[in-house]
């Protein structure tokens, strides 16, 4: 006979047996891989529990070639939930938790050496690619800006730096220039204009990281990818509830992130978008992005409120450069589903950058007004 296990389809079973490996409640009904995200492969799995309700969870494998050292990367994880988990627990608020493996710790290493985690599902939330409403914006920028107030009070010192140097530009920069160089799979030719867009902004790219070792920008705990859906929202009232997708947090600067919120938020446009005329930068929802950011993070001083509207181009600058650096490299750190997406990437940002550079005075007066009506802690440091 055979049994109920070998009838399932490959994906279920690998769910299953994965589920089986974290302290979870319940009895497993079925999985389904989760379509989304550029590095991590994720499945949902649902649970029937003793009293007939459903319960879902997370199950994710994190991606070994983006992360070399997946474990710290739990660990951060880890530390982050839990600082946070001790502030919200009681509240009624849904916010990311991680289960526990049967052997101990918060994470499963499989066979192969790969290594999983389990979270819990938020429920009655769903995510957006592109921002639909200035509401929205508001929504998302308050989200992170709360989560950055929540960990400024945590050690940055507990965390490691999983991604060695992930926003230093100009490391990044050098990188590309390497790739320029060799052209290991001969295909410069066909983005000689993109290298030198990014090229004349090397110094640019430099300003943050000079200010961070100068002493002028407070290193903080930072969630290093901001983007839009990494927020989850209330499907009914259109709140922000939790802000998921940990992997990157380390170590950093509040204008990375901001930076990339404005990014990835201010533009209707996909990220790989190939018609350019549908790249805008929408001041509308740029200003309601700084003011719910700056509102939700009072601990914010006076020199990062500054470095706000630097950071949006820094990072958007960063981004096209590693797009164009993997590009060059052959498409092997971002996932890609056709040929040339990751070029199509790479001039998306590159649009966006330019129109950020005409309209860079009115994102300062923007980012001032916010700064001066709301109660931050402005010190000088």
């Amino acid at each position: 006979m055979r049994t109920r296990t070998s009838l399932m389809p490959p994906v279920e079973e690998t769910v299953r047996s994965i589920g089986q490996e974290f302290i979870i409640d319940g009895e497993f009904i079925g999985g389904s891989e989760i379509e989304a995200g550029h590095i991590n492969v994720t499945y949902v799995a649902r649970y029937l529990q003793m009293d007939g309700s459903e319960r879902r969870y997370i199950l994710q494998c994190i991606n070994g070639y983006v992360f070399k050292d997946p474990v710290a990367v739990v660990r951060n994880v880890e530390r982050v939930t839990q600082h946070i988990a001790a502030k919200l627990e009681g509240s009624g608020e849904q916010y990311l938790k991680m289960y526990p493996a049967r052997r101990g710790g918060h994470f499963y290493e499989d066979a192969k050496g790969r290594v999983w985690r389990c979270y819990n599902f938020i429920e009655g939330c769903r995510s957006y690619d592109v921002v639909e409403s200035t509401e929205q914006a508001y929504e998302a920028a308050s989200a992170f800006g709360r989560f950055q107030d929540l960990v400024s009070d945590l050690d940055v010192a507990s965390l490691v730096e999983t991604i060695p140097s992930f926003h230093h530009t100009p490391m990044r920069f050098a990188r590309l220039m390497d790739r320029a160089a060799d052209d290991p799979i001969e295909r410069l030719a066909g983005v000689v204009e993109e290298v030198q867009f990014l090229k004349d902004r090397k110094e640019l790219g430099a300003e943050l990281v000079s200010m961070m070792k100068g002493g002028l920008l407070p290193v903080r705990v930072t969630h290093n990818d901001t983007k839009l859906n990494n927020v989850m929202m209330d499907e009914r009232s259109g709140q922000a509830v939790c802000v998921i997708d940990l992997d990157t947090v380390m170590p950093g600067l509040a204008a990375y992130d901001f930076g990339d919120l404005v990014r990835t938020a201010t533009s209707a446009a996909a990220e790989d978008e190939q018609d350019l005329s549908k790249v805008e930068m929408r001041m509308p929802m740029f200003e309601a992005l700084a003011r719910g950011y700056i509102k939700a993070c009072p601990s914010l001083t006076a020199a990062e409120i500054h470095s706000l509207v630097t950071g949006c181009k820094v990072i958007t600058l960063e981004v096209a450069i590693r797009f164009l650096t993997d590009y060059l490299e052959g498409d092997l750190y971002f996932k890609t589903e056709r040929e040339g997406q990751n070029l199509d990437r790479v001039r998306v940002q590159i649009t966006l950058l330019k129109q950020m550079e005409e309209r860079e005075a009115e994102m300062e007066e923007i980012v001032r007004r916010f700064a001066d009506s709301e109660s931050c802690e402005l010190t000088s440091n």
